[in-house]
């Protein structure tokens, strides 16, 4: 891939806090258009607090996957997918679909579900399903959406080998430019454009995926495999 991507969002010695704390002090990174970032570090690294950040910046540009899905427990599938989109219709629409599903609605949540594993499910309780299964559905709901980038808190963390790389497929199928946190390690290397590795409070790595190698992407855990070392900083100093 080459580097000459227009830059859809540049953070230039940027603190980036969360609550009263600075999490990561003057950072240094650009988003490209086109490019897949998989952004990779051990929890409270600071990746939750990133993404929070570029989706502030990219406004409805984005869509958003939290990692705690943020699906309520009580309405069905198609409803929580449906609330991608909520602000499209009018509250009387949005009243009348909670009793009876728009058809244009039901049709495309339909689809996105049948691709997502979900099918025969639109009408069961979230809080019914599995871990995995409402994973996929947070997964469906920020599809849904329909907008330009994609930006993801570990979206495929609650699924096997194998659905990640189906649900990873069916993301880079609908989003060009997309961010999204992971880790699996293997993953950020064969599927991503890009990797952003996080660790003490400092991007240590910002380099296109296919200079990287398992080892460097090993550092940034000081417990992987009992290196204690920092991982080999590349891209920006």
């Amino acid at each position: 891939m080459g580097e000459s991507r227009d830059t859809l969002l540049s953070l230039a010695g940027v603190d980036l806090v969360h609550g009263d704390r600075v999490v990561l002090p003057g950072l240094h990174l650009d988003l490209r258009r086109d490019e897949r970032v998989a952004l990779l570090g051990p929890s409270g690294a600071g990746k939750s607090t990133l993404l929070g950040v570029l989706r502030r910046r990219l406004g409805d540009s984005a869509a958003w996957c939290p990692q705690q899905h943020g699906l309520v427990p009580q309405l069905a599938v198609y409803h929580n997918v449906y609330m991608g989109r909520l602000a499209e219709h009018s509250a009387l629409a949005n009243l009348w679909n909670l009793v009876r599903p728009l058809p244009g609605p039901w049709r495309q949540v339909a689809e996105l579900c049948d691709a997502l594993g979900l099918e025969g499910l639109m009408r069961r309780p979230v809080g019914q399903l599995s871990g995995g299964q409402r994973q996929r559905v947070a997964i469906a709901r920020a599809l849904y959406q329909q907008r330009e980038l994609f930006l993801g808190d570990e979206p495929v963390a609650s699924v096997d080998p194998h659905q990640a790389l189906r649900l990873l497929a069916l993301i880079e199928a609908r989003h060009a430019t997309s961010v999204i946190a992971l880790h699996q390690r293997e993953l950020a290397l064969s599927h991503f454009d890009r990797v952003w590795g996080l660790r003490d409070g400092r991007l240590v790595i910002d380099a296109p995926a296919r200079e990287l190698t398992l080892a460097d992407l090993d550092g940034l855990y000081p417990d992987a495999d009992g290196q204690t070392g920092e991982a080999r900083s590349r891209g920006r100093p």
